[in-house]
């Protein structure tokens, strides 16, 4: 008994270590020019956002959450963006591996005059963190997340880590 309840408090402390390295790496990198929404947010059934991918090609292929459109980010066009959502008042939730490029991409979707758009907190490791399902190219479940680099795997806390 005593062994599990020490088990538990580890692992809490963990889990609240781990975010509250979230909340200090977003706020060195971001300068909330777009609100957050949550994961759990996201994750209620009647939330009717569309969900834009940030990342590169190679990432969201080996993992992306479920209807994500993929935008990329070295090569974002707003243009791309036009055509794939040309309603201006539709609901927009942009994300990428912790929430950094999604803002500067959520940024611009602001100043070409997008008018609800949000930045995913924590981005794609965060939704997998939480037990949320994420899914390959071939629109299958998968526990394997890109992390972009071997430098920033160290964010993911679940899933299998695919960088190269």
């Amino acid at each position: 008994m005593k062994q599990t309840l020490f088990l538990l408090l580890i692992l809490h402390g963990f889990s609240v270590f781990a975010q509250k390295s979230i909340d200090k790496l977003l706020k060195q990198y971001n300068d909330n020019s777009v609100p957050y929404i949550s994961v759990q947010e996201l994750a209620m059934p009647k939330n009717n956002a569309i969900i834009l991918d940030s990342r590169e090609l190679k990432e969201y292929e080996t993992s992306h959450l479920k209807n994500a459109i993929h935008i990329g980010y070295d090569h974002f066009k707003i243009d791309s963006v036009y055509k794939k959502v040309p309603n201006k008042d539709t609901k927009i939730v942009v994300y990428c591996s912790v929430g950094i490029r999604s803002e500067s991409i959520a940024d611009s979707l602001k100043k070409a005059g997008y008018k609800h758009v949000e930045n995913l907190y924590g981005g794609i490791f965060q939704w997998k963190s939480n037990d949320f399902p994420v899914y390959n190219k071939q629109e299958k479940e998968t526990d394997s997340i890109h992390t972009f680099n071997k430098t920033w795997s160290k964010w993911l806390q679940k899933g299998i880590k695919v960088y190269e």
